[in-house]
């Protein structure tokens, strides 16, 4: 019989890291939010040096993720995959602005061609980038695959503002430190 459920689980240290219970007002904060999870998750048992989170317009955390791939067997369990899928979970929405209001993905590294491709259909409306995705192979083992030449551009278009270089230099440092030790997969 062909499995009918899929279940993906983020870590049970999540909530530590991530404080639903304050406001993140600024670009550093969020993505400050993001290079601690990939800090947390690079370590023994992690899925990689990657974390994501989403807002809403008030600063509110909706969803954060990190890159499960390794511990769940999941090719598609990227930081911002699983944080757009548990922000959608939340408020019930495919499209995460559909129903009103504004939301942010903060990432501390530039999306693959993977979340790329989620991010022009979650409904966000800002994307906040640590480190660039030249950083993540040169200081890596990753494959972060083919964008589109113009990829922010192609953004923008959608009504999705990019900002990146956030923090890149902390956002780099966990990749380096990660990169050092080998490929982990």
């Amino acid at each position: 019989m062909l499995p009918q459920q899929i279940h993906l689980t983020l870590p049970p240290w999540l909530g530590e890291v991530a404080d639903s219970s304050r406001r993140y007002h600024s670009d550093e904060e969020r993505v400050g939010l993001a290079i601690a999870l990939s800090r947390h998750n690079a370590g023994p048992g992690g899925g990689g040096p990657f974390g994501a989170a989403v807002f809403d317009g008030e600063g509110r955390l909706i969803s954060a993720g990190v890159n499960r791939v390794i511990p769940q067997n999941c090719s598609v369990a990227h930081a911002e995959m699983m944080a757009y899928m548990a922000a959608q979970q939340r408020l019930q929405r495919f499209r995460l602005n559909e129903g009103g209001g504004r939301y942010t993905l903060a990432t501390s590294a530039q999306p693959c061609c993977q979340c790329f491709g989620a991010t022009v259909w979650a409904g966000i409306d800002e994307l906040l980038i640590g480190a660039r995705g030249e950083d993540v192979e040169t200081l890596t083992a990753f494959d972060e695959g083919p964008l589109p030449a113009d990829w922010i551009g192609e953004l923008s278009r959608r009504g999705i503002a990019v900002r990146r270089d956030i923090m890149r230099d902390e956002a780099r440092a966990v990749l380096a430190a990660y990169g050092a030790t080998g490929p982990h997969y």
